[in-house]
């Protein structure tokens, strides 16, 4: 760990690197560039895997140079400090995320947004401060996913996307708070605001819809219907909250057909946690006149056009969309973490594989294959 007092040095450490689209990743020593101003670098301890990780790595926009590391749920110690930060110090544990909190711009100050301006999600594999990487392999950049990259056992992020947590607090869980887990809380209760007796549907029950089901049902939601094609989630769902199942493969009607006949004509709030945009229309088929609210969570692999019947819209549906459940980082989020270790939420139960970072490839693998819900990669 660097000396709190002399300037940090480019350092030398194993990353798992993706040279091209769906290929095995490979580890690499890589450098480590210090942090900039207002930035840290940190040591990653350990980071979960989930399908958009896997979906940008099966990706052609995968350009031809690697991605360092991909994946935004992780857990960190602060092993040095860029100029002008003072918030944080050498040995902080800090949780990132992938987007920030200037507290500055027009979407900070409004109290309506969380979309900062200044730290929004970063889609070029470069630092919001200066568009540069941190990362070379032999003189050749290798780039970040995110502004967080944590495929490696040490990184750099800016100041404003890490939230400090307390030391005694348990990495390898809270490290799903920083992607699925707090995305599916915040649909359900700062993004729909999901109201005590209410219906709920649920399309797609991974990490981010379970995590809707478990929000609906802290709310006091009378029914919530878990729509997946995996039969082996329903089981899971119930421990989360989900009181119905329903399985397209298994139905012999459309499925918003199948939910507005047992709901008395849709439900109050549906939730596409799939990345498809095709299940964006039937979300909203399956909500009620007047005020049926669907939300969209999933990131689509392909064809990113939403397109629905203007008629479900001017029959008082509505269509929101949200990213990071609606949470701003730096000042919500370490209520989520209060919550967990008060016990007022599940996160140990999504948590279905754990993984050395040599054996990183197999995580990808049970991922793409349906079979696990969150693996947690140990980084060190």
């Amino acid at each position: 760990m660097a000396s709190s007092s002399a300037p940090p040095q480019v350092l030398r450490c194993k990353a798992a690197v993706a040279w091209g689209a769906g290929e095995p990743l490979v580890m690499e020593e890589v450098e480590v560039d210090p942090p900039g101003p207002m930035e840290l670098r940190v040591k990653v301890v350990c980071t979960s895997l989930c399908r958009s990780d896997v979906n940008q790595w099966e990706s052609q926009r995968l350009r031809r140079y690697a991605t360092a590391t991909w994946p935004y749920s992780n857990l960190r110690v602060v092993e040095s400090v860029g100029d002008g930060v003072d918030e944080f110090k050498v040995g902080d544990h800090v949780l990132t995320t992938f987007i920030g909190e200037c507290g500055k711009c027009r979407h900070c100050v409004s109290g309506k947004s969380n979309m900062c301006q200044l730290l929004g999600l970063e889609r070029r594999g470069l630092m919001h401060s200066d568009q540069k990487t941190r990362f070379s392999v032999n003189g050749k950049h290798v780039y970040h996913y995110c502004g967080v990259s944590s495929f490696s056992e040490y990184t750099v992020v800016h100041c404003r996307c890490a939230v400090k947590i307390p030391v005694t607090a348990p990495m390898d869980k809270l490290c799903l708070l920083s992607c699925g887990v707090a995305a599916g809380l915040g649909a359900a209760w700062k993004v729909a605001n999901v109201m005590e007796g209410s219906t709920v549907a649920i399309f797609g029950l991974g990490t981010v819809g379970l995590s809707v089901a478990q929000g609906a049902k802290l709310r006091g939601a009378s029914r919530v219907i878990g729509v997946d094609t995996n039969p082996r989630k329903f089981e899971k769902g119930k421990a989360f909250g989900v009181t119905d199942f329903i399985n397209p493969i298994d139905s012999s009607e459309p499925v918003h057909q199948v939910i507005r006949g047992i709901t008395d004509g849709g439900v109050d709030y549906a939730f596409e946690c799939v990345g498809d945009t095709g299940v964006v229309s039937t979300a909203l088929q399956s909500c009620c006149d007047g005020w049926g609210l669907t939300v969209i969570l999933g990131v689509p692999k392909m064809k990113p056009e939403v397109s629905a019947h203007y008629g479900l819209l001017l029959s008082g549906r509505t269509l929101k969309g949200t990213l990071f459940g609606g949470w701003k980082p730096k000042s919500e989020l370490p209520k989520l973490v209060e919550m967990y270790l008060n016990k007022d939420i599940q996160i140990d139960e999504l948590i279905t594989n754990n993984f050395s970072f040599d054996d990183i490839n197999e995580a990808f693998n049970l991922m793409k294959e349906g079979k696990c819900l969150r693996c947690v990669i140990h980084i060190s």
